[in-house]
């Protein structure tokens, strides 16, 4: 007999047409969120979970014993939302999808940058209201971004793929922060320089872009404390996870003007946004489309598709994390 499978929300349709050859699937044909209740069910109706960064699976979710699932084949690299420990327990295999989405969040990391830096997003509201009254020399001043100095936090392959974009496409300096010891022929090439502390990028660059993983680690990476210790004329980029950011922290230090602006297109506790932010001009907020073209969501749905293939084959996983 196939395999049976769960899908959490909707697949690009030519990864659902693969699922359903191979597997015996169920598909979340309503695309709303499934509650914990469903989750919890489901390992004891599916042989594997195919979830996404929307579907919350705490340790509670797991059950205590007679599990049927083994494994959950995660719709994206992050995987703070899925109790690692609590898969590792029960010896259920957890899967990612990276590399394949790089390029596309480094894109987006970019436009918020641009977008934050130029007033994009508030000057389109403007037009867009009718408020605008034509051309003038004071009118929507923005940041320049070329040859400014961009700080990095986790340099890992999206963190050098913005990189890369910063320095060869706008003659940005780079400073970063990596917890190991980064020296290639890459970070090389764009003169990248690695700093000892997070504070010492926060202190040097004139825009900060987050890339480090979410979850216990990192919750709340930056603080009001480390907020305070950028330069006040500096912006705040994040396409990481939502929870590396103390999203109160950075209200005060936006209203207070401690920094310039932000643009965000991760929340903690996604899909729910402050009104505080949504509120104010110097945030560009977009809804979590760092890996949202057809592209790289194709790409990440048949990355899932290949380890499910690979589990129930009985062959390694090629991404496994658990």
């Amino acid at each position: 007999m196939k395999p049976r499978i769960i899908v959490t929300r909707r697949w690009p349709a030519a990864v659902e047409q693969v699922l359903a050859e191979r597997f015996e699937t169920t598909f979340n044909r309503s695309d709303e969120p499934l509650g914990q209740d469903r989750l919890r069910d489901a390992f004891a109706e599916y042989d594997a979970i195919l979830p996404t960064v929307s579907d919350s699976l705490p340790a509670s979710v797991f059950p205590d014993a007679g599990a049927r699932s083994r494994l959950i084949g995660n719709f994206g690299v992050g995987f703070s939302h899925i109790d690692i420990d609590a898969a590792r327990q029960r010896g259920i295999t957890v899967t990612n999808t990276p590399g394949v989405l790089t390029d596309c969040t480094a894109d987006i990391a970019m436009t918020l940058l641009l977008g934050i830096a130029r007033r994009a997003g508030e000057g389109e509201r403007e037009l867009r209201a009718g408020a605008w009254t034509g051309w003038r020399p004071t009118h929507m001043i923005g940041t320049r971004v070329s040859g400014k100095t961009l700080g990095i936090i986790g340099m890992g392959r999206i963190g050098k793929a913005t990189a890369r974009r910063a320095h060869f496409g706008f003659g940005m300096d780079v400073v970063f922060y990596n917890r190991s010891k980064v020296d290639d022929d890459e970070t090389r090439a764009m003169g990248a320089r690695q700093l000892p502390t997070i504070e010492d990028v926060l202190a040097d660059a004139d825009f900060v872009s987050l890339h480090c993983p979410g979850g216990a680690e990192n919750r709340h990476l930056i603080d009001s404390r480390r907020l305070a210790g950028m330069k006040p004329g500096a912006f705040l980029i994040n396409t990481a996870r939502g929870d590396v950011i103390d999203q109160q922290a950075l209200i005060g230090a936006l209203e207070a003007g401690t920094i310039a602006g932000a643009g965000l297109d991760v929340f903690d506790g996604e899909p729910a946004v402050p009104e505080a932010l949504k509120r104010m001009d110097n945030v560009m907020l977009l809804p979590h489309l760092g890996s949202a073209t057809e592209e790289t969501r194709v790409a990440m749905g048949m990355k899932v598709v290949e380890n499910v293939i690979a589990f129930f084959e009985g062959r390694d996983v090629p991404d496994r994390v658990a």
